[in-house]
């Protein structure tokens, strides 16, 4: 398991070289056992070589707590997640879960998710204090709070079946789009940024452990988007359009509506954990 020292096992250490002919008695510094030695010198430096091999095994790197952030990937389905990123300042992995569909009984997964944010954003939540995960995960305002909340959040989401990269422009440009529509927020400016977006992904290829980034900083209502895959540097896009950006945070954070059911009840019950301090 990642994060976990396991000690590779002590080999014996040999000690007595000939001297006058004489050949003085092995010592195995891993077994006890009864020696009987030549001279003084050779004590001396059994002595030195025991001193020695203490020294080491008391240096020697413990294995790690689990709980300890940055040491111990989380799994999520079967894909690892650090625990804590560092953008501007650290972020902490306050929820993940996967995208799917279901076809004849037969579960066909698309990516993984992470979402991470500043663990300062309890200050933002006060008003959801005390109340558990499961009805903060049906609890729709409690996400839109989460969205406004002017905190840094970065999402990291990883390929499990390989698609094109314009299937994925498409969806997400379309889910916007359609947020956008119903407040009456879709302008000339949101469908140049979100035109943008599908040119960005147009080219692209969704292999296997292939990782989109969305980041949101907590100062400007932008978000910047990363593209790595195998073989490959990472390429971005800054995509400024406030709109654009929050129709983004809410596809992926949105409660009830956002397209993965198991990220979104993961992230409140995160949450729900911390504000219950």
């Amino acid at each position: 398991m990642a994060g976990w020292f396991k000690p590779d096992p002590i080999q014996p250490v040999l000690v007595g070289p000939k001297t006058n002919g004489l050949q003085s008695n092995t010592l195995f510094i891993d077994k006890p056992q009864i020696f009987k030695l030549t001279s003084i010198h050779h004590t001396a430096l059994i002595l030195s070589v025991l001193n020695s091999s203490i020294r080491l095994l008391l240096n020697r790197p413990q294995r790690s707590s689990p709980l300890i952030m940055g040491t111990e990937m989380v799994m999520v389905d079967e894909i690892p997640f650090p625990p804590q990123i560092t953008t501007t300042k650290p972020l902490a992995l306050l929820g993940h879960g996967i995208t799917d569909i279901e076809i004849h009984f037969l579960q066909i997964k698309f990516t993984a998710i992470g979402v991470y944010v500043e663990p300062e954003i309890v200050g933002h939540l006060q008003q959801f204090k005390g109340k558990a995960g499961d009805v903060l995960g049906k609890d729709d305002l409690f996400y839109d709070s989460l969205i406004s909340a002017p905190v840094e959040k970065f999402l990291r989401v990883v390929v499990i079946k390989e698609i094109k990269g314009s299937q994925y422009g498409v969806q997400l440009e379309s889910a916007v789009r359609d947020r956008l529509a119903e407040v009456d927020k879709y302008e000339e400016e949101e469908e140049e940024a979100l035109e943008k977006l599908i040119e960005f992904f147009q080219s692209k290829y969704f292999k296997k452990n292939s990782i989109i980034t969305f980041h949101f900083p907590a100062t400007s209502p932008t978000v910047e988007i990363g593209f790595t895959t195998e073989g490959k540097e990472e390429v971005k896009v800054k995509v400024e359009n406030g709109n654009v950006a929050e129709m983004i945070q809410k596809w992926y954070l949105g409660g009830s509506r956002a397209v993965s059911p198991t990220t979104v009840a993961s992230l409140a019950s995160g949450l729900g954990a911390l504000l219950s301090k």
